[in-house]
């Protein structure tokens, strides 16, 4: 199939009174889209080069909450080409920045932390890189189709098939392999094509931005975000996490003889790593088997719905929270 050939956005040029239309293939726009993710979890490199070499932030703690931040940015609309009076369109962004940020908190724990340096004796190492990879890759994927739609929504549908093994310039693609884990993320995830389910939650997102009915809005966006929530778990998660044997493994083992190591499994809808209050958490139900898709959506479906009860009904809490978040990233480019 052909690439269809764009109209990005008219700027002026030096002949008085006229306008330059440029033009840009689907593979330009999720070229720009691609390096809006690689430039939200890099910084430039001290040196005089031109132009400037950029390094993947190396903390996958601290990246988490970049992450987090930026899906916060997102459904705030606070990202580039947001629009404020559509808030609440990009469902789904608020839950990942819960989650995200749960990341951050189970990274930074010392006990995880410390598997880095000891990852023959207890597997921790491992697990550490496991949700450093998942949570990397994600983004890597997510992002960049909520860029896009925010930068230019008219050609959004246009070009869903487009992404995928050769849907972005060569150099971008080049760039991409050499990201963290990128020999075995890239041919895993099939290069991250478009899933049905992420074609379903943006065709939710006009639903959401044209209802005006509180309620039939609000079904819309629990629609929405299971799609994506789909999509997250059984399209990205599964295939580059749980189905690694050995991260399964050593997850197995968290459960039995070593669960003194394991961090809680629980969502917690603050900003903080942990709270008190039981209304503001979700706690995975008894026998979860975290890396059993089927069981670890149960748990996913009942957190949303939780999370979905707090959005509609404490709203300004919860947006409270989703705004501190947010403020975890701050744009020194």
């Amino acid at each position: 199939m052909g690439t269809p050939n764009l109209t990005a956005h008219a700027t002026t040029n030096t002949t008085e009174g006229s306008v330059c239309i440029m033009r840009a293939g689907c593979d330009t726009m999720w070229s720009l889209a691609q390096q809006f993710a690689y430039r939200r979890l890099s910084t430039q490199e001290q040196g005089v080069t031109f132009p400037p070499k950029r390094s993947v932030l190396s903390n996958y703690a601290h990246r988490a909450r970049i992450i987090a931040a930026s899906y916060a940015r997102f459904y705030l609309e606070l990202e580039e080409n947001g629009n404020p009076k559509k808030k609440g369109r990009y469902y789904w962004m608020a839950l990942g920045a819960f989650a995200s940020k749960t990341v951050a908190c189970t990274l930074e724990l010392s006990r995880v932390d410390l598997g880095k340096n000891t990852p023959d004796a207890t597997g921790l190492g491992y697990v550490r890189d496991g949700l450093g990879k998942g949570n990397f890759w994600l983004f890597q994927d997510i992002a960049p189709i909520h860029w896009y739609h925010n930068y230019s929504p008219n050609t959004f549908d246009q070009c869903l098939d487009t992404r995928g093994k050769n849907g972005c310039h060569q150099q971008v693609i080049d760039n991409m392999k050499r990201l963290p884990w990128a020999d075995t993320a890239l041919p895993t995830l099939k290069y991250l094509p478009i899933s049905g389910f992420i074609k379903s939650a943006f065709a939710t997102v006009r639903n959401i931005e044209k209802t005006t009915d509180k309620r039939e809005r609000a079904k819309y966006q629990l629609s929405h975000l299971m799609d994506i929530a789909q999509h997250e778990q059984g399209v990205i998660l599964q295939p580059l996490m749980y189905d690694d044997p050995e991260f399964a493994k050593w997850v197995q083992y968290q459960r039995g003889w070593m669960s003194w190591l394991s961090p809680e499994l629980e969502l917690v809808f603050t900003h903080a790593c942990e709270t008190k209050d039981p209304q503001l958490k979700s706690v995975a139900p008894e026998g979860t088997v975290l890396e059993n898709f089927k069981s670890r959506m149960k748990w996913i479906d009942r957190a949303a719905k939780d999370f979905h009860y707090l959005m509609q009904n404490q709203t300004e809490m919860m947006e409270s929270e989703l705004k501190i978040m947010a403020g975890w990233y701050v744009n020194k480019d």
